[in-house]
Order: structure tokens, then sequence, then C-alpha cells
């Protein structure tokens, strides 16, 4: 009969139960506890340091007493001591503040930092200037200050009172229209142009014609006026004067009467601000102002008894 093998019974392993990883409050609990060591173990350290600083600086002072004593005894003077002392204090102060600043570790000059309370931020000028009033000094540039705003409002406000004035004051012309070494009042306007037609003015004094005829198309304006060295045309009457008008060819926009738009250039007479003023069939004209001129206009020029009548070449007489 044969003999059973014994069955071995394989036992099953054991599981392990997993080690658990310590929770983040454990760990903050831990490291705060390791700061917590750490500093009471520097504090111990620096108090056994401080304290065997003190007991150096109490020997060295004793040395010191005693050295002063020997010298008093020898008879050494009394500013010779305090010198002494003053000089072994702070020899002493030098040593202690060094030793404490190496001493210091990182996590101390870190826990310093924190603690440390927020620094001031720096007074401003504002601040600066209210503390000095308040310190009884006199405040003589504000004064100034507010001295010069006043005047400059008041100058502001008179300038608004004052009426402006939109009279042609000259100046513009002189400065930048000049012949011969004269300043001419006039300038001539971007739509200057020369006729298309050939324009002639008439001169008649006591209804009898004068002369031949002025032509009046070669340029774009011409000048009336006593000045003979600038007049394109003279009137030599002591009523006008010196620049007394000026008749100026101007391109304008025409409405046909079929509805067409079309350019033309047409005559203009200005008075330049003359002092007997210039007549356009008998009526005074105003300065300053372009007055359109139409074939068989009478032109007078102040108190002279010319007349100037405008015609052109297709004019019938």
């Amino acid at each position: 009969m044969a003999s059973e093998s014994p069955v071995r019974h394989r036992q099953s392993p054991r599981r392990r139960s997993p080690s658990r990883s310590p929770s983040p409050r454990t760990k903050r609990l831990r490291r705060a506890q390791g700061e917590r060591s750490r500093e009471r173990e520097d504090s111990r350290g620096r108090e056994r340091e401080r304290r065997r600083e003190g007991d150096k600086d109490r020997t060295r002072r004793d040395v010191a007493d005693v050295e002063v004593g020997d010298k008093r005894r020898r008879g050494g003077s009394g500013r010779e001591e305090t010198e002494e002392r003053k000089r072994a204090g702070a020899d002493d102060e030098r040593q202690t503040r060094g030793r404490r600043q190496r001493s210091a570790s990182p996590l101390d000059r870190s826990s310093r930092k924190s603690r440390r309370s927020p620094e001031r931020a720096p007074a401003s000028r504002h601040d600066e200037g209210s503390n000095a009033r308040g310190s009884g000094e006199e405040p003589n540039d504000e004064d100034d200050s507010i001295a010069k705003m006043k005047a400059a409002e008041e100058a502001l406000a008179a300038k608004k009172k004052e009426e402006p004035s939109f009279e042609l004051s000259g100046k513009l012309a002189e400065e930048t229209n000049r012949y011969r070494g004269i300043a001419i009042l006039f300038n001539e306007p971007p739509e200057a142009r020369k006729p298309n037609k050939r324009w002639r003015l008439y001169v008649f004094k006591d209804s009898e014609p004068l002369d031949e005829p002025l032509q009046l198309h070669r340029q774009s304006c011409y000048l009336f006026g006593r000045e003979r060295r600038i007049a394109d045309i003279p009137t030599d009457h002591p009523s006008c004067s010196k620049q007394h008008a000026v008749i100026q060819y101007r391109e304008v926009t025409v409405e046909k009467p079929d509805g067409m738009v079309e350019k033309q250039v047409k005559p203009y007479l200005m008075d330049l601000g003359s002092t007997n003023k210039t007549y356009i069939n008998k009526d005074p004209i105003e300065p300053q102002r372009y007055y359109e001129l139409r074939e068989k206009d009478t032109i007078k020029f102040g108190n002279s008894s010319r007349e100037y009548v405008l015609l052109h070449e297709g004019s019938a007489e």
C-alpha cells in the first residue's frame, strides 16, 4: 500500500496593509513643530552667546577700571581716563554687533522680516508742505503763486470783456505784400484770373470824353490811387487816397438759364478804406467788400468830377 504523500498546505501570504502617507495637515504640523524647535535652539544659542559676551564685557570693563585706577594712582589726568573708557566701550559695542550679525541664522532673519511691520510710505510734497505750515514757517512761495494765479484770472476776464474787432488792420499785407518799398493794402484772392473779354474804362469829365480809353484786360487786377509808384491807374485829385480802390477779376461759378453751370471771369470793385469813398452809379460802396461790375457801370473816386464808364469790345456804344 502506497504511502500517501503529505499534502503541504501553502499558506497564503499575508496581505500587508499599505502604508498610509501623512496628510497635508500632519505635514504642516510637523513642519511647524520642527521650525519651533529650531527657533528655540537658536534662541538658546543666542542667549548663551549673549551671556558669554556680557561676561567678557564685564571682565574688560573691570580690567579697564583697574587700569584707570592704576593711572590715577600714577597721576594720570581725568581726560585720558574718559577717553580710554570711551574707546573701550566703542570697541566692545563694535565686537558685539559683529557677533550678533554673524550669529543670526537664515530662519531668524526670515522670521524677523515677517514680524517686521510694513514700512511707512515716504511723505509726499503735499504732506511736507502741510508739516511746514503747521510748524510755523511762513509760506511765501505759496502766497506768490496764489497772487500770480489771481492776476492771470483778472487779465483773462478783462480780455473777455473787451469786444472783438473784426476790422482789417493791414499788418498782414504790410508784412507780405510790398512793392518798391511801399506796403500794398490789398492781396489778390486765390480765384484771381485774367479776363477773357477786353474790358475798357472810358474817362469822362463834365460829360466830355478825355484821352483814350484805359485797357483793363492785360492784368488780373488794377489799383487806383494818388501813389504813382504803385498805382496802375493814378487818380491825382486831392480827395482821393494814396491807395483808393482796386478792380479785381475773379473766376466764379455761374448757373445758366438752362440749369447748366459754368465758370466765368468777372470784374469786381473794392474800396480799400478810402477817406472819401468810392461810388458805383452814384451810390457809395462799403470798404473791403467786392462789388460786381456790369457793363456800362459808372465809377467815381472821392470828390473828383471824373467818371469812369466800364465797357468791353463787344459793347454797343
